[in-house]
């Protein structure tokens, strides 16, 4: 079993219960969970998992962090300083990093109306993640970094990442050793965040959306699973176990969103069907891209997208708690989740 990325357990919070968590904040604000607070703690939390060189003042709330990491990507004579480390450990997992950014950005989009002063800390959090992906995607032609520091030497060594002295291993994906999966999930990352930043940011808007087109064309033309060409560098830590197919619809279906290309929903058509779920998690986004490909049928009445509408209806189904169809156990909280 791969272990599971704090990070994205909080955005989890933030996404889905986002609207529950704006819409009744004189409710909530001393209530039992307090979603409100939740909400707030899941934007600070990113603050102590940053990477690189750190801002100063009220920008940087955790004041016990210090820079760190200044040398990432040197191995490999680039600059890969920033991004965010993984939650207790100092290496940097590009694969569910990503995913987490793309889940902040898209509950930015659904409730960035909603959630008041917590709106420019997300797009801080989501920006901090993305200038270190676009470091990654465009300082060498025809290759995608993909994480720095050795997995099992951290592992085996707790300490500070200010005070770390475990080696800073670069590792990339390339033609020759494809990744699919990590590719497709930081061209979704860097698609949605495009979104976030469109009216505030149009330059940086635009940066991201290309490099997204970039990143994406290099996952459909190399398929493979990064699993296969890095081995023991992210297994059994994050191994693609779903495989690859449901990153490739996840990009290409926020690349869609973002860019309105007829070409995404054509490769998403070229992708043929795929099976039901009740999971939803950094290894397997296929519910995530049905839900957002959804919305076309639901908004826009789009008859094409009819079929991702009753695959994302069958995913709902399998996790609503009473539902005939449930698959899903809930620990206790779950009622408010659902009100």
């Amino acid at each position: 079993m791969a272990k599971r990325l704090p990070l994205t357990l909080f955005i989890s919070v933030f996404v889905i219960l986002g609207s529950s968590i704006s819409s009744s904040v004189q409710i909530q604000a001393a209530g039992n969970p307090n979603y409100r607070e939740a909400l707030a703690k899941s934007i600070l939390f990113f603050q102590g998992q940053r990477s690189g060189r750190l801002p100063a003042g009220a920008a940087q709330q955790i004041t016990w962090r210090f820079n760190s990491g200044l040398s990432d990507g040197r191995l490999a004579n680039v600059d890969l300083t920033g991004g965010y480390y993984d939650a207790g450990d100092n290496v940097k997992f590009n694969f569910p990093m990503a995913f987490t950014t793309t889940m902040l950005s898209w509950g930015a989009l659904e409730y960035g109306k909603r959630i008041g002063p917590q709106l420019p800390e997300t797009r801080a959090a989501i920006r901090w993640a993305t200038d270190y992906l676009l470091k990654c995607a465009r300082q060498t032609p025809g290759k995608l970094y993909v994480g720095v520091g050795d997995p099992n030497m951290d592992h085996k060594c707790w300490e500070r990442p200010e005070d770390m002295d475990t080696l800073r291993t670069v590792y990339s994906v390339s033609p020759s050793n494809p990744g699919s999966d990590v590719a497709g999930e930081t061209a979704a990352a860097l698609a949605a965040a495009s979104l976030v930043f469109r009216k505030v940011d149009p330059k940086y808007s635009k940066l991201l959306l290309n490099t997204a087109k970039n990143v994406m064309q290099f996952a459909i033309q190399y398929r493979g699973a990064y699993s296969d060409s890095l081995g023991s560098a992210v297994c059994p830590f994050y191994c693609s176990y779903s495989g690859y197919k449901d990153e490739l619809l996840w990009g290409a279906a926020w690349l869609f969103r973002a860019s309105n290309e007829l070409y995404y929903y054509n490769f998403m058509k070229s992708l043929g069907a795929s099976d039901s779920t009740d999971i939803f998690s950094w290894d397997n986004k296929f519910a995530g891209a049905y839900v957002l490909l959804s919305r076309r049928a639901l908004l826009n009445n789009d008859k094409n997208f009819e079929p991702y509408k009753q695959q994302a209806e069958q995913f709902m189904c399998r996790i609503l708690p009473n539902s005939p169809s449930s698959s899903t156990q809930y620990t206790q909280g779950k009622h408010s989740c659902f009100h």
